[in-house]
C-alpha cells in the first residue's frame, strides 16, 4: 500500500514547459541561468519541467509575449505531450495572458505568479501570511477581466455591458476592501513588531542576507543551536527568525531573513518590506554567497541591488563565501579531459573573492569547515560596536 501511495502522488505532479526571450546584449548562458533558476521554481512549487522553449527578440511581443511561429511550436508540443502549464520566465500583462491562454487551452503562469505561489505554500506565521494575501490580490485586481470569459456570449457592446461587468465590478470592490483591510492588518502587525524590537535594543543586532537558497538558515542554525527549517528549496525560510546568540562573553541578536531572487515580484518587495526591516535596523549584514553557484557573482549583484533598495547597502557587512566544499573549478580549456584538483581553504584566501571591500570569510557551513574563524571575525565586529555604544558595560571586561 506504501508503494501504491507514492506512485499516486507522483502521477499528480502536474508537468510543464518554460518559456524565455532572449533579447539584445543578453548572452545565451545568462537565459539558460534564468531558465535553470524558473526550473528550480516549478521544481519547489511541486512540478516537474519537461522542455524549455526560447526566442530570440529585441523585446517581448505585446500581444502573445513570443512570436506566432514559437507559439503555435509550444501549442503542438503541449497537445502531443498533455502539459498541464506552462511557465513564463517574465510577469505577463492581463492581456497577454487572456492571449497565451486562448491560444495554448491549458494553465499559464507567469515568474510572479509562480513565486507568488510559493511565497503562499510557506508562509508560517500571521504576517507573512498577511503580505501574501495581499501581494496576490494586488497580482490579481488587473486581471480579473479573464476570470470571467465565461460569461463572454453575455457581454454587451464597447463598453462590456450585462452581467459580466457587473460581477468583475463586484469582484473588484470586494477586492479593494480586502486589501485595504490587509493593509491595516499589516500596520497593526509592524506596531506590534516594532515594539518587539525596542524591547531588545541593548543587544547589538545581526542580520543574515543573501540570495534564496545559500545556507543562511543552516548557518544560523549553527550559531544559535536552533533548528530553524533549512531546505535545499527556493524560499524555504519566509518569516524572519530571531535568535539570541553568544560568542564567548558577546551576546548579540541573530536574524534570518527572506532570500532575495531577481525579478522577484514588485507586490512582494513592498509586502515584505516590513518583514525585512530586521535588515535595515541591524548593526552588521553578514552577506552569505553560495560560491558553487556558477553565477555567484550575478546573486551578488542582485542582493546589492536590493540591499540599496531597502537603505541597506552602506552597513558594516561580512562577506561569506559558503559550500567550498561543492565549489568546482572552471574549465579554461573544454578540451582538456583532465580532472581538475578542488581548490583548498588557502587557494581561496588567494583568489580574487578575498580581495572584497567588505571582510571576507569562506566557509562550508554543512561541513564546519573554517567556523571558528568566521566566529572569531564576527566576535571581534560585535565587541567593537558593543564597546563603542555602552563604554561602561562591565560584561566584556
Amino acid at each position: 500500500m506504501g508503494k501504491q501511495k507514492t506512485y499516486d502522488t507522483a502521477l499528480k505532479q502536474e508537468r510543464a514547459v518554460l518559456v524565455g526571450v532572449i533579447t539584445p546584449g543578453e548572452k545565451p548562458e545568462q537565459t539558460k541561468e534564468y531558465l535553470d533558476e524558473l526550473a528550480f521554481l516549478v521544481d519547489t512549487a511541486g512540478g516537474v519541467v519537461e522542455k524549455n522553449f526560447t526566442q530570440k527578440m529585441l523585446k517581448p511581443d505585446r500581444a502573445t509575449f513570443v512570436g506566432t511561429g514559437k507559439l503555435e511550436e509550444i501549442q503542438a508540443y503541449v497537445k502531443a505531450e498533455e502539459i498541464d502549464m506552462v511557465v513564463f520566465d517574465d510577469e505577463l500583462s492581463p492581456s497577454q495572458l487572456r492571449n497565451i491562454e486562448r491560444e495554448l487551452q491549458v494553465k499559464i503562469l507567469d515568474r510572479s505568479n509562480l513565486i507568488l505561489d510559493i511565497f503562499a505554500g510557506r508562509a508560517q506565521t500571521a504576517q507573512a501570511k498577511t503580505q501574501v494575501e495581499l501581494a496576490q490580490l494586488q497580482y490579481l485586481l488587473p486581471r480579473l477581466t479573464r476570470l470571467w470569459t465565461h460569461l463572454e456570449r453575455q457581454k454587451g457592446g464597447i463598453g462590456m455591458r450585462g452581467p459580466g461587468e457587473t460581477q468583475i465590478e463586484s469582484d473588484r470592490r470586494m477586492i479593494l476592501e480586502k486589501i485595504s483591510l490587509l493593509k491595516e492588518r499589516l500596520k497593526l502587525i509592524d506596531r506590534q513588531n516594532e515594539t518587539q524590537r525596542k524591547n531588545r535594543t541593548q543587544l547589538i543586532r545581526v542580520a543574515l542576507v543573501g540570495y534564496t537558497n545559500v545556507g543562511k538558515s543552516t548557518i544560523m542554525n549553527m550559531l544559535a543551536k536552533s533548528e530553524v527549517f533549512a531546505e535545499n528549496k527556493l524560499f524555504a525560510t519566509l518569516d524572519t527568525t530571531v535568535r539570541k546568540v553568544v560568542i564567548e562573553n558577546v551576546p548579540f541578536l541573530l536574524s534570518d531573513t527572506v532570500g532575495f531572487i531577481r525579478k522577484l515580484p514588485h507586490h512582494l518587495v513592498e509586502c515584505f518590506k516590513s518583514t525585512l526591516d530586521e535588515v535595515r535596523e541591524a548593526d552588521i549584514l553578514i552577506h552569505v554567497v553560495d560560491v558553487s553557484h556558477p553565477n555567484f557573482e550575478d546573486q551578488i549583484h542582485t542582493v546589492n541591488e536590493t540591499l540599496n533598495d531597502l537603505g541597506a547597502r552602506d552597513k558594516d557587512t561580512i562577506m561569506i563565501f559558503n559550500k567550498i566544499d561543492a565549489y568546482v573549478t572552471p574549465k579554461t580549456d573544454e578540451y582538456n579531459e583532465e580532472e581538475i584538483a578542488p581548490l583548498t581553504l588557502s587557494d581561496f584566501k588567494k583568489s580574487w573573492m578575498a580581495h572584497h571591500s567588505s571582510p571576507t570569510i569562506f566557509i562550508s557551513a554543512t561541513r564546519k569547515e573554517n567556523i571558528e574563524e568566521f566566529k572569531q571575525l564576527l566576535y571581534d565586529k560585535v565587541k567593537a560596536i558593543h564597546t563603542s555604544r555602552y563604554p561602561y558595560d562591565k560584561l566584556l571586561y
